[in-house]
């Protein structure tokens, strides 16, 4: 891992030139501009000056110099988009169809043309983006500016290609000393085309990132698969687990784990104060399992002493996802909940909408008695659908003694004595058919001002007894919906999953979550349980002005997870992440091909974006909407899975315009047994 980090970024002049030659020192000449504005520029060119610099891709960066000043204080940055026509370009192709026509060789040893017409044909035009402009303040510093102040007559300035030292300057630059930081991380190397015959001639150019960029921050990575995105999320895991022990190591050093006074995440040096948290959702089990792709790269092999895998299944090296609805109540019910959330049947709405959390006045004695009854009938739902209760259970609520006798003559049953989850199903099956005949029940709401059974408990016993009506027929599934759930419940666990995610994640660790094993709707359930119980823990400790460490969220194939793009709900707590989570210190990194089945609420709320290859014009125009990734639109889509991996557009927090970037191979060692 001591490779990945590197000394600060070798500082270059872009504005000196050579006393003897007049050359500008950070590029070879290209070409002059004939159109310059605040957006565009079009420049000459001709295949001599090309060839000389090792050509001009598509993407590529170039610097143009305003030259009718003593000492040079600006230089625009330019992206190179696609040819552009010449106001001599139809006297050019007029000339080369009558030379094709008297079947005259134009090009190679063996020209025919004359040397003029030779030195007319090799100009050509190249349209730019005009990205913005590196200066020099009053301070001597240089600075970039995502905009033109001020331009000149387009014949005043020089066009050149940066120099490989150069060009890493300029596309690993951030503002202030934060260049080259020793906390940056090694992403990969420029890389502008697919076609490398020139590139791979010429010196290879690093792109760096910083891992405060991520922390804390919204990421996205969009691509096709077998395009390298997983490759991405694990150097983005690989700078955050290197920020994590750094931050591990400064709090052994100062021997103690409190609150700096100070409310900013990160220390001077640019290590945050805390250990880094994360937490990776793996849907296709390709983090928490070896497999050949991988090759001795899964997060959970390189980190042995750092990581905790969870599964829904009960597997060697992996803690089991289970929940003890018996005992948990209210979170194995917000399981309840999320399963049954698509079904619109009317009764199943209302048993979803009952309030199963306790009464907050302890002094309320029919408050705790209806909440009683609730809970045991709820109780009684599950032992019907199947779940196994822990031995000698028993349930506690307050009966009376004429609806003992009417559920059984002799009063045998009295739940307020504790009696089994069969003999309260008994019990409560036998009330509901007696409920609309019964003058007990009639005579109770006229003696004390409210029904015996309120909405709750009726929407639950229409669910226990398969009746939606006292006496009549079980003609709906009632406790039959919940059997899908019985995977889930374990009569063993003592102590949530959940908390303990949250305690490992408090303490730095790497948390993965296989959800490889479970249909879509067991993924959505864990997923959301474990992000609301995460998100809620920093919310109170944000609340109680304690320290929030980061926690770093990881979701691959996210268009299983996310809300969709018509979803209005902003309540849902992947929209919570993307909005309020970077005042929680909770960073959120996506991955999917489906750009435009996100959320747009959370696209609007992503800093850091990686782009690969999209095959279809409905991802690239979701794309054209964010930061300059229209000028990538069409070679999004032109480019190769299967030969281009790894080659993304990158936009990160720190960097003021978006990179084209080889991202290298994830070969991290391993940490430590």
């Amino acid at each position: 891992m001591a490779t990945s980090v590197i000394s600060k970024i070798a500082k270059v002049d872009l504005f000196a030139r050579d006393g003897a030659t007049g050359q500008y020192k950070a590029g070879e000449f290209v070409g002059r501009p004939f159109h310059l504005d605040y957006d565009k520029a079009y420049l000459l060119v001709a295949d001599a000056w090309k060839n000389k610099v090792g050509g001009v891709p598509q993407g590529s960066f170039l610097l143009a110099y305003y030259e009718n000043e003593d000492e040079i204080q600006e230089s625009l940055l330019l992206r190179v988009l696609q040819p552009a026509a010449l106001p001599t370009d139809s006297d050019v192709i007029s000339s080369m169809v009558e030379y094709y026509k008297d079947n005259l060789r134009t090009t190679g040893s063996k020209s025919q043309l004359d040397s003029f017409t030779q030195y007319e044909f090799s100009f050509s035009g190249l349209e730019c983006r005009v990205l913005g402009t590196f200066y020099r303040d009053q301070g001597g510093e240089t600075r970039f500016g995502a905009d033109v102040e001020n331009f000149y007559s387009s014949h005043h300035y020089t066009v050149v290609k940066p120099s490989p030292q150069a060009l890493e300057y300029v596309v690993n630059f951030r503002e202030g000393d934060v260049v080259g930081r020793p906390t940056d991380i090694r992403i990969g190397r420029v890389r502008y085309s697919s076609a490398i015959r020139f590139q791979g001639r010429n010196e290879t150019v690093p792109v760096y990132v910083s891992p405060q960029d991520f922390l804390g921050k919204r990421t996205a990575l969009f691509g096709m698969t077998r395009t390298g995105k997983s490759n991405t999320v694990k150097k983005i895991v690989e700078a955050s687990a290197v920020m994590s022990q750094k931050a591990k190591a400064s709090l052994v050093k100062a021997k103690t784990g409190a609150a700096d006074e100070n409310l900013e995440p990160f220390t001077e040096t640019g290590v945050p104060k805390f250990p880094v948290g994360q937490i990776i959702f793996d849907i296709n089990g390709e983090y928490a399992n070896a497999n050949l792709q991988d090759q001795g790269t899964a997060v959970f092999e390189l980190y042995p002493k750092d990581v905790t895998r969870y599964s829904v299944l009960e597997k060697p090296g992996f803690e089991v996802m289970k929940v003890n609805f018996y005992k948990d109540i209210e979170a194995g019910f917000e399981l309840v909940r999320g399963h049954l959330g698509q079904d619109t049947t009317i009764y199943i709405r209302s048993f979803s909408a009952v309030d199963l959390s306790e009464p907050e006045d302890e002094g309320d004695q029919s408050a705790r008695t209806r909440y009683q009854r609730k809970v045991a009938a709820y109780l009684c739902c599950l032992h019907e659908a199947g779940f196994a209760a822990p031995p000698d259970f028993k349930v506690r609520f307050s009966g009376n003694k004429q609806l003992n006798e009417m559920v059984k003559k002799d009063g045998s049953i009295d739940p307020s004595k504790g009696i089994t989850l069969q003999e309260a199903t008994t019990w409560f099956s036998k009330v509901w058919d007696l409920h609309a005949t019964s003058t007990y029940f009639s005579e109770y709401e006229h003696d004390n001002g409210h029904p015996w059974a309120d909405e709750d408990l009726k929407a639950i016993l229409i669910v226990l007894t398969r009746k939606p009506a006292p006496g009549g027929g079980a003609n709906v599934a009632g406790f039959r919906k919940l059997r899908d759930l019985k995977g889930l419940h374990s009569d063993l666990v003592e102590e949530p999953f959940e908390d303990k995610i949250v305690d490992g994640l408090r303490g730095g660790r790497i948390v993965i979550v296989d959800l490889s094993q479970g249909d879509p709707a067991i993924q959505r359930l864990f997923s959301e349980r474990i992000c609301r119980r995460v998100f809620m823990d920093s919310m109170s400790r944000f609340v109680e002005n304690k320290p929030n460490n980061f926690i770093q969220f990881y979701f691959e194939e996210a268009h299983n997870l996310f809300p969709k793009r018509e979803d209005r709900d902003l309540s849902q707590i992947y929209n919570r992440l993307a909005k309020e989570g970077a005042k929680l210190n909770i960073g959120l990194i996506y991955a999917t091909q489906e750009v435009s089945s996100i959320s747009a609420n959370i696209l609007k709320n992503t800093q850091n974006w990686f782009i690969a290859h999209l095959n279809n014009d409905e991802e690239t125009k979701e794309i054209k909407k964010y930061y300059d990734f229209g000028d990538f639109a069409d070679s999004l889509i032109r480019f190769s899975a299967s030969t281009d991996k790894g080659f993304v557009r990158m936009k990160t927090y720190s960097n003021p315009f978006v990179v084209p970037v080889q991202v290298d191979r994830f070969l991290a060692e391993k940490q430590g047994e």
